[in-house]
């Protein structure tokens, strides 16, 4: 066995490529190939609590907007429940709790619309924030990203995260949490993610 094994040569690898819009993705990326597309419908119409839309860009080291991104996020409802059979209590008919969206390829934003969700809590039954749990992909990225976006107006909540204090660097803190503003009696939290460099957004080996 040990001889065979001397002759096998490790398996060509790539980075996500464009690819992963036309397979995850086709509906935003023009391609009417699927007759259900998952990914759309975050919270669905019967969610309760508050509208919210989620916006901002992905920038490499340079500063500049990375174009192909996608990204998934996963999150709890209202009173803090995950759709899940462990996600700690019943949830609002259509309510998935996960969403996938794409950059715009000519200016790099992404956006989704949603509820804000309530405080959950871990696994050590400890309460965590309000946040979002986001996934990024995109071409030159070997393995997709982990991150959370957190509420920049729930300054109490924040400051008892669980999750937010294991970051030593208390300045680093930051770049998970959106800043909120009002855009036509809407509520927007913008949460810009930098992959590298100057106030590079945390990301959590998961």
């Amino acid at each position: 066995m040990s001889q065979t094994l001397d002759y096998l040569k490790e398996t060509a690898s790539q980075t996500a490529g464009p690819y992963v819009h036309i397979g995850l993705a086709p509906g935003a990326a023009g391609f009417d190939i699927y007759e259900t597309e998952f990914g759309h419908d975050i919270v669905g119409p019967n969610a309760k609590g508050d509208r919210i839309r989620v916006e901002g860009v992905v920038t490499d080291g340079t500063g500049a907007a990375v174009k192909d991104v996608l990204i998934e996020v996963w999150q709890a409802n209202a009173d803090g429940f995950y759709a899940h059979p462990e996600g700690g209590g019943e949830v609002e008919d259509g309510f998935r709790g996960w969403g996938r969206v794409i950059s715009d390829f000519d200016t790099g934003e992404w956006s989704f619309e949603t509820v804000k969700p309530g405080s959950t809590s871990g696994r050590d039954k400890s309460k965590q924030a309000p946040h979002l749990n986001l996934w990024i992909v995109a071409r030159g990225i070997n393995i997709g990203l982990n991150t959370r976006m957190y509420f920049g107006d729930e300054d109490a909540a924040n400051a008892a995260d669980p999750v937010l204090n294991l970051i030593e660097w208390v300045d680093r803190r930051k770049t998970l949490i959106a800043a909120r503003t009002e855009t036509d009696g809407t509520t927007v939290y913008r949460f810009d993610i930098r992959l590298q460099g100057e106030n590079e957004t945390v990301f959590f080996d998961v």
